[in-house]
């Protein structure tokens, strides 16, 4: 057995060093610096979202400012690899690269952010609406989703160029059509599981109105789920735009898109693999910044990250 010596100041009492008789409270901080904070500890979240500002500010300016084109000519200058002058080199038509590049950025961030206002302007309504008052209207308006999306979107976008031109504009039509079901399903889902709280009900007992309910007692609630859902689309609306124009259902010639740029260079991958390579690592990037920018406002925005 170890024999255990025990010094005069191995035990003291608490209250000799605090006292235990006052109530210590932290102060009072505003929640959007513990979202802040926390979001700022995920390295990746902040990679992404620097990365993002970066590629908006080139596709923003480089058009603006650049002494070329993107859709301007010249033979002479066709198929030069990457240099000085021209750092993403040319096309077949002698156009510059870089320019094409960040405009194609440009249009393929016009989309994402459209496709972002669809969300939330048709899919977060059309999800309150249906989780909030149940019943009839909500398998009545399941069954119109449900409908819309067993439809492929290809198969819709295919049936809009017969009645309409391939353009930017087709395109987002597309997006209206199919893109706002998932921030819909996103929505209801999170209204019927709110609902039936206790201030819910607290307001409704003291005659709080359906509109107030929806948009001032339950919407502040689920926001972050829906912010996230958001920011989730956003790769998908840039990939899905791509994809279009990579199979020929996108833009028209000579406008540029990352899609398009990536088909153009396809043709031609072999000789000059540069002309696929720089638009695709473009796109790899943005997608991928979109997505590391998203799993960070998710951990941002989840209370319980809050304990961890």
């Amino acid at each position: 057995m170890e024999e255990y010596t025990f010094l005069e100041n191995d035990f003291e009492f608490v209250g000799d060093k605090i006292d235990i008789t006052v109530d210590e409270i932290e102060p009072a901080r505003p929640a959007w610096k513990d979202i802040l904070t926390r979001f700022c500890k995920n390295k990746g979240a902040v990679i992404g979202l620097c990365c993002i500002v970066i590629i908006v500010l080139l596709a923003i300016f480089v058009p603006v400012f650049s002494p070329y084109e993107y859709d301007a000519i010249d033979t002479a200058k066709a198929n030069i690899k990457p240099n000085a002058e021209h750092l993403f080199g040319t096309d077949a038509y002698g156009r510059d690269l870089f320019v094409r590049c960040w405009q194609g950025a440009r249009i393929s961030l016009f989309v994402a952010v459209v496709a972002v206002l669809i969300d939330v302007f048709i899919g977060m309504i059309y999800g309150l609406v249906s989780g909030f008052f149940g019943g009839k209207l909500d398998a009545l308006l399941q069954r119109f989703q449900e409908l819309m999306n067993s439809i492929p979107t290809l198969v819709i976008l295919t049936l809009l160029l017969t009645v309409m031109k391939s353009s930017l504009f087709t395109v987002i039509v597309a997006l209206m059509f199919t893109e706002w079901i998932a921030m819909s399903r996103i929505t209801r889902a999170q209204v019927l599981k709110v609902k039936e709280d206790e201030y819910i009900l607290a307001s409704r007992t003291l005659g709080a109105s359906n509109s107030r309910l929806i948009f001032k007692e339950i919407l502040p609630n689920i926001y972050g789920q829906l912010i996230i859902m958001a920011m989730m689309t956003v790769p998908n609306a840039i990939f899905y735009e791509a994809y279009l124009a990579f199979v020929g259902l996108g833009l028209a010639v000579p406008q540029a898109s990352l899609g398009t740029l990536i088909n153009e260079g396809f043709n031609s991958i072999l000789v000059y693999p540069y002309m696929m390579i720089i638009p695709a690592v473009i796109l790899a990037v943005l997608m991928l910044s979109f997505n590391l920018f998203g799993d960070g406002l998710r951990d941002a925005l989840d209370p319980t990250m809050k304990e961890r």
